[in-house]
């Protein structure tokens, strides 16, 4: 092990650092979110340079630089006083090849109040856990795997094995303060398995869907905040769900940037009913549900397949014209022998299908008829075998991949069906969104999930010509490039620019400045369109960030230079919410009761949204119970305060 920064001692407090162990761009990412969003120290364990596999020149010197930006923000924030930012600490970087019970002990695991363990491969994540448990209990765990019910099984067996050691090291723990303890409740004793895929999908579904990736995933529910603009004279702004911040008042400081320290006045988050009315001239973040507008899909019963794709257009009309012969021979037949119509009917199929007398002594007429419902027989052997080939090669390939329909447009298309392919796919299908899929690999992990869902794929490689043309790419209204190499998603995104200049394209690229210059560069090049260039590891940084906090975080949204936190509470043991109103627990610019889970009581306290258990119109007279579950807004400072966790005086 080799300490990459000049001052290779532990953290000054041990009590309250994290360890972030990983091998991509991932653990930088996290490591640079716990210190930059909730000003932790954090021990970063990063493979050697030389065993490292080349990454772009940003990924690799992002540990060297970590030191350097962390001075900076403490120089930036001493000159501020911002009263929300806290200083940030030295981050300790760290190389070994493996996270064995050596190097975890030399980052101080043993101490520690949380560790992440992001490696790419799942079963150096689980032997890195099941050795971190052994050596720290109460240490908070945050996994990253792919395999969801590995994970929950792993998720089990490590709390099983920490509420076992905490119960018999209790006694002589409780004087200590714990390690930044939630209110005493047993949230810091918990481990949390993480997908980087499931944590970027919702990301990258709503930067398909709205264009914007500030959202957050409550309960199966997508919000988004959304920036106002200030409202004319006359004016009615939309509140949307509630206002979470009014933005800097730059408007008349036109020497001021906005967010910067030279702005007339900084951004206020969570602000009452009487600031947000007295704010003329500012705009405002607002939260929103994100929903879909396009075209619907057809509607169909689950698991029962359309009478419409069981036979062919030409089936079809040939059965409705055999029908309507034999109805015209019945019909025929009443009008020759006056005989009563189910009996008419009745002789009239005999003789469709050659099993009745011959009409030898019967008039005329009904012997020519007899000869025609001969005839329509013949013709009627033939369709009715079609048919039943044509339905069973229809049922034998139910489970085969569909076509894009003729007629499509207002879908999304998207490349890639990998691992974070797939879990976009589920979510855009969930969202009941139109897709078209195009995946170069017909035996790729998420074609199975495409032959379930009934989504039309397209297998070719998309850099060909008349690939994306096979998707509907003229009539769609988003691109969603998330294969796992970054020139074909760049050149897919270019192409499709080429074809439909106002498309809304979304790519995914591995290296954060990598994507930061392709927006660029895309939206200099197509300024009328909405594009967006999305890295894996900064998206899903702050979901595992927020899982090393605890469970209760659900995620972070920034408000210009601050950052607003969102968190699932439980409101028992919490003095400042217990027994009190919605009014009175709401505290300005701290935090903010948004909704009340309503799936937590098993009760409702207001319409329900579809799809979630959350109430988001509480009264304010809701007066808060113990066994209330609430999702809150508050700054990180506010959420310190709230759930008991100690802050750093700056040094």
């Amino acid at each position: 092990m080799v300490s990459l920064l000049p001052n290779p001692a532990p953290p000054s407090d041990p009590s309250t650092h994290m360890v972030v162990c990983g091998d991509d761009g991932l653990a930088h990412r996290l490591a640079t979110e716990l210190r930059g969003v909730y000003r932790e120290q954090v021990v970063l364990v990063v493979p050697p340079s030389r065993r490292t596999p080349p990454q772009p020149m940003a990924g690799r010197a992002r540990a060297a630089s970590a030191a350097l930006f962390g001075r900076m923000v403490t120089a930036v924030n001493r000159g501020t006083g911002d009263s929300d930012d806290t200083l940030v600490p030295d981050e300790r970087v760290m190389e070994a090849a493996e996270p064995t019970e050596a190097v975890l002990a030399d980052a101080g695991v043993d101490r520690a109040a949380a560790l992440a363990l992001v490696y790419d491969d799942d079963e150096t994540n689980i032997r890195a856990a099941l050795t971190a448990r052994r050596l720290n209990p109460r240490l908070r765990l945050v996994l990253r795997l792919y395999n969801r019910r590995l994970g929950q099984h792993i998720e089990e067996l490590l709390d099983q094995a920490a509420e076992l050691a905490a119960g018999t090291t209790a006694g002589h723990r409780d004087g200590h303060g714990g390690h930044g303890g939630h209110g005493g409740h047993g949230a810091d004793i918990a481990t949390t398995v993480l997908s980087d895929a499931d944590t970027t999908a919702p990301a990258l579904v709503a930067t398909a869907l709205v264009g914007t990736s500030k959202v957050v995933d409550a309960e199966g529910l997508l919000l988004r905040a959304v920036e106002r603009r200030p409202p004319r004279p006359g004016e009615v702004a939309d509140p949307g769900l509630c206002t979470l911040a009014l933005l800097s008042a730059t408007s008349n400081d036109p020497a001021g940037a906005e967010g910067s320290e030279d702005s007339g006045d900084g951004p206020r988050l969570l602000p009452d009913a009487e600031a947000v009315a007295a704010a003329t001239g500012r705009g405002a973040v607002v939260l929103e549900q994100v929903s879909y507008s396009g075209p619907p899909l057809p509607a169909r019963r689950a698991g029962v397949m359309p009478f419409a794709s069981l036979f062919s257009a030409r089936l079809r009309w040939s059965l409705a014209g055999l029908v309507a012969a034999v109805v015209a021979l019945a019909v025929a037949l009443i009008v020759v022998t006056d005989d009563h119509p189910l009996h008419a009917i009745y002789i009239t199929l005999l003789d469709l299908f050659a099993i009745n007398d011959p009409a030898v002594d019967a008039p005329l007429g009904q012997q020519v008829l007899q000869l025609l419902s001969g005839l329509v027989g013949l013709l009627l052997l033939p369709v009715l075998l079609a048919a039943v080939l044509e339905a069973l090669g229809t049922f034998r390939t139910a489970s085969a991949l569909r076509k894009p329909p003729r007629g499509l447009s207002g879908h999304v298309v998207l490349l890639g069906l990998g691992k974070i392919g797939t879990r976009v796919l589920t979510r855009l299908r969930e969202l009941h969104i139109p897709v078209v899929c195009v995946e170069a690999d017909p035996e790729a992990r998420g074609m199975a999930v495409a032959r379930r869902l009934r989504v039309p794929v397209v297998v070719g490689d998309v850099t060909q010509e008349g690939v994306l043309e096979s998707a509907k790419i003229h009539r769609a209204d988003a691109l969603l490039a998330l294969t796992s190499v970054d020139t074909t998603n760049l050149e897919a995104v270019l192409y499709a620019r080429s074809v439909r200049p106002d498309l809304r394209a979304v790519l995914r690229l591995y290296d954060d400045d990598f994507a930061k210059a392709v927006y660029r560069t895309l939206r200099t090049a197509h300024p009328a369109a909405l594009t967006r260039s999305r890295s894996v590891s900064h998206l899903a940084a702050p979901a595992f960030a927020g899982a090393m906090m605890g469970r209760q975080i659900l995620g972070a949204i920034p408000v210009e230079r601050r950052v607003l936190l969102f968190a699932a509470v439980v409101v028992d043991g919490h003095p400042q919410l217990e027994g009190r109103t919605v009014a009175e627990a709401f505290r300005p610019g701290a935090w903010r009761v948004l909704a009340l889970d309503t799936a937590a009581r098993g009760d409702t306290a207001g319409a329900e949204p579809p799809g979630s258990g959350l109430v988001w119109d509480l009264p304010d007279t809701y007066v808060l119970r113990a066994g209330d579950r609430v999702v809150l807004a508050a700054t990180r400072r506010g959420l310190a305060e709230l759930l008991g966790r100690r802050t750093r005086s700056p040094r």
